[in-house]
């Protein structure tokens, strides 16, 4: 099964944009994890027509937020329906979970005993100062962190967190339920 882990950063931020719309924000670098080869890769938004081919030939395309922001982000860039593609987004199988929203970084923490580099802030800094290399590398850490919750909750059914109390509780991740249902269409062409 290809999988393909996704998360990209913008070039503005909601407060200098008309409201809420993520589809206006730009990409300042588009990072993804293929396991076709095993490899991260950046794209700057020059670049993400390579990143089209990838995505399409995906089983499951897999984020962090994925459904609310990426795609919007993407939306504006990609010249067919992302919402066709198959995607499984790791913050509603949390929030299914644990009844509540958590943040990347906490679960991160908690379940593989490391945290992220930075918060987004810092990538929308990179980008404004023009530090493409940091703002790539920061873009990549998310994904292997990503990809690594992922492929944690897939191997061991849950994911860790800690509480208020900072007691460390464990959330029930039911991948299978979220993975996108082949249409019958899909099967019969083996796809």
């Amino acid at each position: 099964m290809r999988t393909v882990v996704l998360d990209l950063e913008t070039k503005k931020l909601f407060h200098e944009v008309d409201g809420r719309r993520a589809e206006i924000l730009g990409v300042s670098v588009c990072g993804i994890y293929d396991s076709f080869d095993d490899k991260r890769k950046a794209f700057f938004e020059s670049e993400l027509g390579q990143v089209w081919p990838i995505l399409e030939a995906a089983d499951i395309i897999v984020g962090f937020n994925i459904k609310k922001f990426d795609w919007p982000v993407l939306s504006a860039y990609y010249p067919g329906d992302l919402a066709k593609l198959p995607v499984f987004d790791l913050l509603d199988a949390v929030k299914a979970g644990a009844g509540f929203r958590l943040k990347l970084d906490d679960l991160a923490k908690a379940t593989l005993g490391r945290g992220k580099t930075g918060t987004g802030l810092d990538a929308y800094r990179f980008f404004k100062e023009g530090k493409l290399e940091e703002l790539k590398s920061y873009c990549l850490e998310d994904v292997a962190i990503t990809r690594d919750l992922y492929f944690y909750a897939k191997e061991y059914g849950h994911l860790k967190y800690f509480d208020l109390g900072n007691i460390l509780r464990e959330i029930p991740i039911k991948i299978d339920e979220f993975l996108p249902k082949k249409s019958e269409q899909q099967m019969s062409l083996g796809v």
